[in-house]
């Protein structure tokens, strides 16, 4: 499974989910920071990423034009970066499932 997580994520986050989840990516390592958010859907649906934010104009996109790519939504306010890992590594199954399923778009996990 591979995640793209946004600009407002720590680019940190990668390396310490990566056994989990690999091949994911930040944005700032793609050349995607402040880019425009349908840039971005673009290439994770391109690229089969999960799109991981937590901006409410990617769940408006989910809910517009469903998947692909799916849509994983922190509704965690500001949190550290440890907070937003530990949330990543515990829902592992929870996320899995999700890019099975067919049917659903979005994810929130909070």
């Amino acid at each position: 499974m591979k995640l793209l997580l946004d600009e407002n994520l720590s680019d940190r986050i990668p390396h310490r989910i990566i056994d989990l989840y690999p091949e994911s990516e930040h944005v700032k390592t793609l050349a995607l920071t402040n880019t425009d958010d349908g840039i971005i859907w673009e290439y994770a649906k391109n690229n089969d990423f999960v799109i991981v934010s937590k901006d409410a104009d990617f769940h408006q996109r989910s809910l517009v034009y469903g998947h692909p790519p799916k849509f994983v939504y922190l509704r965690i306010g500001n949190s550290p970066t440890s907070k937003i890992v530990q949330i990543l590594r515990n829902n592992f199954d929870t996320v899995v499932q999700f890019e099975n399923s067919e049917l659903e778009s979005i994810l929130v996990l909070a």
